[in-house]
């Protein structure tokens, strides 16, 4: 048996702030007659190193790195009701991510599954594919206002008195994601006044709020190849420690691997997010 890579090379596509400092946009549904997404930012792609953590999967962490590796068999794999999800993937999510961080409280508040499928248009919630820009969920007006939205008016006010953050929980569905992996950036390699900038990202029926990221040549790229169904990531993607002591967020993008086998299955992965609370002061 082979052994696997250390890295890979890759082309990441990056976000191109607007000019003149106008609000930059992009609606989350593509229209469906041409295909494309209405929105007011450019892109680019850069060439990038890739390292791969298979066997070093403890050398990152939540507050680190801004995200953590862990295995973890999920005791539902089907994967295909939303409502069984619900009913019996969220609970065990809901205990892992207790288990992992430490947290006194977690909220998930939706989810999605990502299924590659070349030449389909990503125009509904039930079409979703890879994300293949180099994005951060969250904002800091964002992260509170899902507070806001999606727990109890009376709770909120303490709630936002102690730490919080929004993690997402990530994990390949059928078969391990050798196609279009997930390519993580240490959050120690991003400046965060320079490399970051909100994009307003226009529901159907709201307005939510999310970071681009232009390219910095200083960027750590890490994904872990051949990640299987047994196996998860938590992302951070939002922290309300902004002290310097920890990681706050972490760039994240789906990306074309071009050491994949021809014939390897089509990614297929689920991502829950989750509001998650600490009893310490925030």
């Amino acid at each position: 048996m082979s052994k696997a890579p250390v890295s890979t090379n890759a082309q990441l596509l990056y976000l191109i702030e607007p000019e003149n400092g106008a609000r930059a946009y992009q609606h989350i549904n593509a229209d469906p007659i041409t295909g494309e997404q209405k929105e007011n930012i450019a892109r680019e792609e850069k060439a990038v190193v890739i390292e791969n953590l298979r066997g070093k999967e403890d050398s990152v962490s939540l507050d680190t790195a801004g995200f953590q590796y862990h295995h973890h068999p999920a005791k539902h794999t089907k994967f295909e009701r939303d409502e069984d999800i619900q009913s019996e993937y969220y609970p065990e999510s809901i205990e892992l991510i207790k288990k992992l961080t430490g947290a006194s409280r977690v909220v998930l508040f939706d989810h999605t599954i990502r299924r590659r499928r070349p030449g389909q248009v990503d125009d509904s919630t039930d079409k979703r594919q890879p994300v293949a820009q180099v994005h951060v969920d969250q904002t800091t007006a964002s992260a509170i206002a899902r507070v806001h939205r999606h727990l109890p008016a009376s709770d909120v006010p303490k709630l936002l008195e102690r730490r919080f953050q929004l993690i997402n929980l990530w994990r390949p569905i059928s078969y391990p994601a050798l196609d279009w992996p997930l390519a993580l950036c240490d959050y120690r390699s991003i400046d965060l006044k320079s490399d970051l900038f909100p994009i307003a990202l226009i529901y159907p029926d709201r307005e939510g709020e999310t970071l681009g990221v232009k390219y910095n040549e200083s960027h750590q790229w890490k994904y872990l190849r051949n990640m299987t169904p047994e196996e998860v990531v938590l992302i951070k993607c939002f922290d309300s420690v902004q002290d310097g002591s920890v990681a706050i967020c972490t760039p994240h993008t789906g990306f074309r691997d071009p050491t994949t086998p021809e014939g390897t299955p089509h990614r297929q992965s689920i991502e829950i997010r989750a509001l998650v609370f600490y009893d310490q002061a925030a």
